[in-house]
C-alpha cells in the first residue's frame, strides 16, 4: 500500500495465512524479533519511535486449533512485550471467553487467564 510500510509473516508449510501490520511512513517504525521461546508462528512485532519514547505493536493470530507449544509461545511473547508499553491486537480466537469476568474456561485456553492476570497487575 502506497505510503505505508509493510510488516509481515507468512505462515510456514502451508498455502495462505499469516499477518500483515501496516504503519504509515511517516511514522518511524521497525521490525522487532523477541526471544526464541516467544517467536510465534503467526505474530508481528514492530518497535513505533515517537520522540523519546518507544512503544511496541503486536499483530497476533491465535489459531482455534493452536497446539500448546504454540500457545505457550504467545504466552511468553505478551509476557515479554507487556513490560514496556504495548499495543497487543489480533485474532486471539478465544470461544470460552466468560466476558463478565474477563476470564477463559477452556483448557486450551487457561495460559491466557495467567497472562491476562499478570498483565493487569502490572498496568492497572
Amino acid at each position: 500500500m502506497t505510503g505505508y510500510v509493510m510488516f509481515r509473516k507468512d505462515s510456514l508449510g502451508r498455502r495462505g495465512g499469516g499477518v500483515i501490520l501496516y504503519i504509515k511512513e511517516s511514522i518511524q517504525a521497525y521490525e522487532i524479533k523477541l526471544e526464541k521461546e516467544a517467536e510465534c508462528e503467526e505474530a508481528v512485532w514492530c518497535n513505533i519511535v515517537t520522540g523519546k519514547s518507544t512503544l511496541t505493536v503486536g499483530l497476533v493470530y491465535r489459531s482455534p486449533n493452536i497446539s500448546m507449544e504454540e500457545n505457550e509461545k504467545i504466552h511468553n511473547a505478551i509476557k515479554e512485550v507487556s513490560k514496556r508499553d504495548c499495543v497487543i491486537m489480533g485474532d486471539f480466537n478465544h470461544g470460552h471467553i466468560q466476558w463478565t469476568s474477563l476470564q477463559s474456561t477452556g483448557r486450551e485456553d487457561q495460559v491466557f487467564n495467567l497472562v491476562q492476570d499478570s498483565f493487569l497487575s502490572q498496568h492497572v
